[in-house]
């Protein structure tokens, strides 16, 4: 696939457990941050369960409105671009790419539907990485989803770099999904960036997941301080 620019596209909660191997444990009560959620409904059902997550995107900035117009925008090139490049994904739990739309509609709507009373009580926040606007070690666990790695054609390895570094300040463990770039190939900047990792000490390893959508895209990256 080749997308122009990162876009908002939404995950759920159940797809978000698959991704980094979550708990219910985890789920019900760690204090979860995540990095680049854009208009996924994780936090709004993590939410509804009882549980703590917090949520930073440059797409809080914007008001409901201009989100779903933002989403209405790019749906059609991101299915077009789905559409061009079947082989390159596991039509299994999800069979065919009307299906694939209907589930991220669904999970963009329930995001929108809980937004305005998130961002109120700063569920919802304008901040993006490398640069967080948290103290120390507020988080027990750090999620990015479909950020890193993924977009390795418009972030550097400097970058990716800086913005796990963020991410372990402010959490005690990092988890990454997926390890590809959109073009299916594993991403340039992972071997230095779990290279400067290790170096820096921290305990870096490569996980296996339950959820594959792209082909090959079933790991994720953990990071843990020691």
């Amino acid at each position: 696939m080749k997308l122009e620019n990162i876009i908002p596209w939404g995950r759920s909660m159940k797809e978000y457990i698959g991704m980094f191997n979550l708990s219910k444990e985890e789920i019900k009560f760690q204090k979860i941050l995540g990095c680049g959620d854009g208009p996924s409904s994780f936090n709004t059902e993590v939410d509804m369960e009882g549980g703590s997550v917090v949520s930073v995107d440059p797409l809080y900035a914007y008001s409901k409105q201009q989100i779903m117009q933002r989403i209405d925008d790019v749906v059609d090139e991101v299915m077009a671009e789905v559409k061009a490049n079947m082989e390159k994904f596991v039509w299994k739990n999800i069979p065919d790419p009307e299906s694939l739309l209907d589930l991220r509609i669904e999970a963009m709507m329930e995001f929108l539907m809980d937004y305005e009373e998130g961002k109120e009580e700063g569920r919802y926040i304008d901040a993006s990485l490398p640069d967080l606007p948290f103290e120390d070690d507020r988080f027990d666990l750090a999620l990015s989803s479909h950020l890193l790695f993924l977009y390795s054609d418009h972030l550097d390895e400097r970058f990716h770099i800086e913005a796990v570094e963020e991410m372990l300040r402010v959490a005690a463990e990092v988890r990454i999904f997926p390890l590809l770039t959109l073009q299916n190939i594993r991403s340039p900047h992972l071997d230095p960036t779990m290279a400067y990792l290790r170096e820096k000490g921290y305990d870096v390893t490569i996980e296996k997941c339950a959820y594959v959508f792209q082909k090959g895209g079933d790991e994720m990256l953990r990071i843990i301080k020691r």
